[in-house]
């Protein structure tokens, strides 16, 4: 009798651990416990730039609400396109997330890729976007853009201008301004704003064209602000024109926002736009956004997907316009 009771208990102890592990796994796999470890968000820039500067701030301050890590991992290069094909290959659990810059739209509908912007995307919030602007070295001559259109004009060949890939907004806006001028210049891309912005600080190029990441080094003298590239003049420089107003009759900006893996969960996407929302709006990363003339431009997971599919269908169409569409 003692041994089956022995043997009952040693049963009974069993399955209860088996219920317990069971649980477990449950509360794991409950979308409502979400997070129950780290998260991994993709920057597709070089660490140090504007844009992952503010974006480790907004996932420091993410992570206090959600209770979890969240973990800044850069994936530049492409013009901001590598965090794309890892999203794609990524568990829809809400524990890989990515930023989402412009260049994402038009990279498909110019070279054959494997993954889409739309397609293999779950929109969860849109945060600010950034403006665009021509830069040179403080001790340069250039004193306008038009000193740059002469200067291509009396020496052919010869202007370098940097910019943050091809294929960026950057660069289609400069190859549009250079094209209805006649006038040829040297591309060299770079893989971010930081080292750009010090090759055109020292010299190594004549001008950069890149976002507003820019903003510390014109400020402290380095570099000079030429023109922007928005719908009005900059807040934070108002004495320096834009192309608009120039009579280009060009706008470019660059809304960007975090988005998931396709097929995420409704209740996970809740939770991470609600931690990210409320990121957003602290007063230490608006202070942050400010200091690169920016501010927050927030679209909840809805709007934020009707934007972006706005954004890829303008694109479809510009690719068209400028005919470098590559084959169906």
């Amino acid at each position: 009798m003692e041994m089956n009771f022995r043997a009952d208990r040693r049963r009974l102890i069993t399955a209860a651990a088996g219920w317990s592990l069971a649980a477990a796994d449950a509360r794991a796999q409950d979308p409502a416990r979400f997070p129950q470890r780290s998260i991994t968000m993709l920057v597709p820039w070089p660490a140090g730039g504007a844009t992952d500067v503010t974006l480790r701030l907004l996932a420091d301050l993410a992570s206090r609400t959600l209770g979890q890590k969240v973990l800044i991992e850069n994936r530049p290069g492409a013009s901001g396109t590598l965090a794309m094909p890892v999203l794609q290959q990524a568990a829809p659990d809400g524990y890989t997330i990515a930023q989402l810059p412009q260049p994402v739209y038009r990279a498909p509908l110019v070279q054959k890729l494997l993954w889409d912007p739309i397609r293999d995307t779950t929109p969860i919030i849109q945060i600010s976007g950034v403006t665009f602007g021509v830069l040179v070295a403080a001790s340069s001559p250039f004193k306008s853009l038009d000193d740059l259109f002469d200067y291509a004009r009396s020496h052919p060949g010869a202007l370098t201008i940097a910019t943050n890939g091809v294929g960026t907004t950057p660069h289609e806006v400069m190859d549009e301004l250079f094209s209805r001028k006649g006038l040829a210049w040297i591309h060299v891309p770079y893989k971010g704003t930081s080292e750009q912005m010090v090759a055109v600080s020292s010299g190594q190029v004549m001008a950069g064209v890149n976002s507003n990441g820019f903003a510390p080094m014109v400020d402290s003298g380095r570099l000079r602000l030429l023109v922007t590239f928005g719908a009005q003049r900059s807040r934070h420089w108002p004495q320096v024109p834009t192309l608009k107003e120039l009579g280009y009759g060009i706008v470019a900006n660059s809304p960007y926002g975090l988005v998931g893996p396709r097929g995420m969960a409704s209740d996970v996407v809740q939770t991470l736009h609600d931690a990210f929302k409320r990121a957003l709006f602290d007063p230490a990363h608006v202070a942050a956004l400010e200091r690169f003339d920016q501010e927050p431009a927030y679209l909840g997971p809805e709007d934020y997907g009707r934007a972006m599919r706005a954004a890829f269908a303008a694109e479809k169409r510009a690719v068209a316009k400028l005919g470098v569409a590559r084959p169906s």
